[in-house]
């Protein structure tokens, strides 16, 4: 009687596919946000990461709008993120010290906005639908649809990501310059929620398993 079931539900299956997908799922209008998100890391390929012990990580968030620093806060979410890091970090072996310590490795968190302006035209875009509306079907062949008028709509996107970066103390006082080792970011929807902070962060960390020390 099971295997009765199943073998139904997989006709209707077929049978929604083959009307032009009526029965399918919008892979854009029915994402979930977890699935909204996109999970993106970077390394240094020359890096050893084995090789460093210790690491010290910020104990706020820098706030990154439009290219500059605005602040650091230490919001729920903020301690959270921290948190996930430092859990992680000790799973794959590196033991947290203090600043004062020298620590190997040094850890930040930014979240960071972008603005995007843009202008609309609408005769721009009323004239660019004059293949669909037929001047003919009025009686007035020849004829384009325009406006006396011109008017303008300004939009505005404001995107957001949250960036974990690690990067080299050890040798840091060598040429006084701080090398970046390791990035992590996260675009989509909902990433500032505390209560998804622990996955995320997993999530990049899945993502490298290089990112280990090699005593662990």
């Amino acid at each position: 009687m099971k295997q009765n079931k199943i073998y139904l539900s997989l006709m209707a299956f077929t049978a929604c596919a083959a009307l032009l997908g009526g029965c399918s799922k919008d892979p854009l209008k029915n994402m979930t946000t977890e699935e909204s998100r996109i999970y993106i890391t970077n390394y240094d390929s020359s890096a050893h990461f084995g090789d460093f012990r210790t690491y010290n990580i910020s104990d706020s968030v820098a706030v990154i709008n439009n290219g500059t620093l605005q602040k650091r806060t230490l919001t729920e979410a903020d301690a959270a993120f921290i948190q996930a890091v430092k859990d992680n970090m000790q799973e794959r072996g590196y033991q947290l010290v203090g600043k004062d310590e020298q620590p190997d490795l040094g850890i930040t968190i930014s979240t960071i906005f972008n603005n995007q302006t843009g202008i609309i035209s609408y005769p721009s875009y009323w004239g660019y639908y004059n293949s669909f509306w037929d001047p003919y079907y009025w009686g007035y062949g020849g004829y384009d649809y325009y406006f006396p008028y011109v008017s303008y709509a300004v939009y505005q996107i404001r995107e957001g990501a949250l960036s974990i970066d690690i990067v080299d103390l050890k040798d840091a006082g060598k040429d006084k310059k701080i090398e970046g080792l390791w990035n992590g970011l996260i675009r989509g929807e909902g990433i500032f929620n505390a209560s998804g902070a622990a996955a995320q962060v997993k999530a990049l960390f899945d993502q490298s398993p290089y990112l280990r020390n090699n005593q662990y």
